[in-house]
């Protein structure tokens, strides 16, 4: 039997790719081979996004320029949800599946192209099909969300939370840094929230396995692998990840989308907290471990959002001396209840406030990358290149944060661990020295 091509597209977030990853790899254990050609290909899966309107607009095109070039498509991921739409925008789709229905996309593969044998689990690569560099990768730990943020429609898109048991979260990760992965960045649409679908179900017998953020990165700190967590709401249990940042099981890094600074709006987007507690947060998460490097994304022009509030969330900027920060002009998102909110802001409002405030944060990104400058670094080397080498120290995110340069430095490999001293800075990256590299352990 003729093996069948596969063409692969894959949208959206860290998440998306997890789930993109999974479908490649049940691809290649059934022997299918992957294309990122159109004119290769048998047929063409394109895993989209349907989060945020321009997020669509970008699945759109892409749908429709398969289309145009293979013409046989599989339509997977959150725009998968709006199916009827799809179906009726492009009747001759194969297939619309959700998110996370991996099973619905392989039936619709097989019934256009039959696998050539059965699977063949054995011959995949440890941890299987990635589409990250070989030193890196996503760890996903949950599905779904039980929030019911109002400019948002995941819950709607991906379900309620349902979190991975333990078990098999630290036996992928296991898995990963056997194959050479030397950065987990653990994702989820609300990392904090691990664990809290599954206490109803445990006995004390049983607490010590239960299913728990802080239990989880302490064992993913003990696998030798730098461990970053991204999308962590500011819960008072996240106090519990700093002392394992100290003492080197995590980075002292977190990612937390805060989104707003001011308690009314808040309140109608239906976030936890405050700014006034957030910034007692920060302030002794930082005294607690002061190399901690804190990103975050903010929403602009929500619905009814007064200049004062947007100023608010501007002095909240300089007070957090945040280190890394997204913004994005409020987009309504079909579904969301947002859009039914009083005093929606006109397009040029919303995006004028987007420029300014990341004009203030550029700022203060830019003082906080200055104070690094004479210091030394542990970095992972991400590329080599002819003048030197890209890497990231523990305050870079990979995709979303800054790099760190390393000029005059031959024969430096990605995955590769080595001190630096840094030398300067421009507004988003830092240069460096190279002191010595690092033996493995």
């Amino acid at each position: 039997m003729t093996t069948a091509t596969i063409g692969f597209i894959s949208l959206g977030c860290p998440k998306a790719t997890v789930d993109s990853e999974r479908i490649l790899t049940q691809l290649k254990a059934e022997g299918y081979v992957v294309s990122d050609s159109y004119a290769d290909a048998d047929l063409v899966i394109v895993n989209t996004c349907g989060f945020i309107e321009s997020a669509v607009a970008e699945s759109l095109e892409a749908i429709t320029e398969a289309l145009a070039e293979n013409g046989r498509v599989i339509v997977t991921g959150c725009l998968g949800t709006r199916a009827k739409e799809l179906q009726e925008q492009f009747p001759q789709l194969i297939a619309v599946t959700g998110p996370q229905d991996r099973p619905a996309v392989m039936a619709a593969v097989h019934a256009q192209a039959p696998p050539a044998h059965a699977p063949f689990y054995q011959l995949l690569p440890p941890g299987g099909i990635k589409l990250t560099p070989r030193h890196y990768a996503y760890l996903k730990i949950s599905e779904g969300c039980n929030h019911q943020c109002t400019f948002c429609i995941i819950p709607s898109l991906r379900g309620r939370l349902v979190s991975r048991q333990p078990a098999a979260v630290l036996a992928e990760a296991r898995a990963l840094v056997e194959a050479g992965v030397r950065e987990l960045l653990v994702v989820s649409q609300d990392t904090s929230a691990y664990g809290i679908d599954s206490r109803s179900r445990v006995t004390p017998l049983h607490e010590a396995r239960r299913a728990h953020l802080t239990n989880l990165t302490r064992a993913l700190g003990e696998l030798g692998a730098w461990v970053r967590l991204h999308y962590v709401y500011p819960y008072p249990h996240v106090d519990e990840l700093i002392p394992l940042m100290c003492e080197g099981n995590l980075l002292p890094y977190l990612d937390v989308p805060f989104q707003h600074a001011n308690s009314r709006i808040l309140r109608l987007m239906k976030r936890p907290a405050s700014g006034e507690d957030n910034l007692e947060r920060i302030s002794s998460w930082r005294r607690a471990c002061p190399d901690l490097a804190l990103r975050s994304t903010f929403i602009v022009g929500f619905p009814g959002e007064t200049e004062a509030e947007f100023e608010e969330l501007l002095d909240f900027l300089q007070a957090a001396q945040l280190d890394r920060v997204g913004c994005f002009a409020y987009s309504p998102v079909a579904g969301a209840v947002a859009n039914a909110l009083p005093d929606p802001l006109p397009l040029a409002v919303r995006e004028a406030r987007c420029e300014r405030l990341m004009a203030v944060q550029a700022e203060i990104s830019a003082q906080r990358l200055t104070r690094r400058i004479g210091k030394r670094y542990t970095v992972l080397v991400d590329e080599a290149v002819t003048w030197g080498a890209v890497a990231r120290s523990s305050a870079e995110s990979p995709g979303i944060d800054g790099v760190v340069r390393i000029a005059d430095a031959p024969g430096l490999v990605p995955g590769e661990l080595v001190e630096v001293e840094i030398t300067g800075t421009d507004q988003h990256d830092l240069t460096a020295r190279l002191v010595s590299a690092i033996p493995e352990q």
